[in-house]
């Protein structure tokens, strides 16, 4: 199959990768901005001030001519989910590579999670590049860190506070699309919204869902 080059031996890929998350309100979303610069700043991590704060529920790759039936699926969801308060407080980290703004409010999103499971096959490739759900939701401030840069941070920030409150009415679905290298590297572009689908805890939703 051939794809369409977008430069010289670079050529688009025929599916994308996808984000579902939580979006932050104004307010905290400033606020964790605000966090992200300072960090990107002092450990010399420029993307860290550029990725917009965000709590990931699932990320996969699909092909686009799925995307509508997703978007059904998703919506339908959505639907029968009753909007949540979502509590941040302070620090955690993966060591060695991830710095993050703790979730306190976690089982709200993990019934969340579990919920979406039912657009797995949705969002499954294939066999090999199945959908990643998130198990320990968080808000990263800086990830993919150098192990100095790690170190550094964190010895810092796992005394730091912080804390912040923002009401989940809604997820957002994003998209970027992929390029590949002549040597196979992919190469991602850039996110853009697709959609968003509100929390209406709308009764018998999730039972119309077993006959979409």
């Amino acid at each position: 199959m051939n794809h369409p080059s977008l430069h010289a031996g670079i050529y688009r890929c025929p599916f994308c990768e996808y984000l579902l998350i939580l979006k932050p309100n104004t307010n905290v979303n400033a606020k964790v901005l605000q966090v992200k610069e300072e960090f990107s700043g002092k450990f010399k991590i420029p993307q860290a001030k550029y990725s917009y704060p965000h709590v990931t529920l699932v990320n996969f790759l699909q092909f686009k001519m799925v995307e509508n039936r997703l978007l059904n699926r998703l919506d339908n969801i959505a639907m029968g989910y009753r909007p949540f308060r979502v509590s941040l407080k302070d620090y955690g980290s993966f060591p060695s590579h991830t710095v993050f703004i703790n979730i306190e409010s976690k089982q709200q999103i993990r019934n969340l999670v579990k919920e979406l499971t039912a657009a797995r096959q949705l969002m499954t490739l294939n066999k090999e590049k199945k959908p990643h759900f998130i198990d320990n939701p968080r808000l990263t401030v800086g990830r993919s860190l150098l192990p100095w840069q790690y170190e550094q941070s964190w010895n810092e920030y796992q005394h730091k506070h912080f804390t912040a409150n923002f009401f989940a009415e809604s997820m957002s679905l994003l998209r970027r699309p992929l390029a590949i290298q002549p040597d196979g590297k992919i190469i991602p572009g850039k996110y853009q919204n697709v959609m968003q689908f509100n929390f209406i805890n709308l009764p018998g939703t999730k039972q119309g869902e077993l006959f979409a």
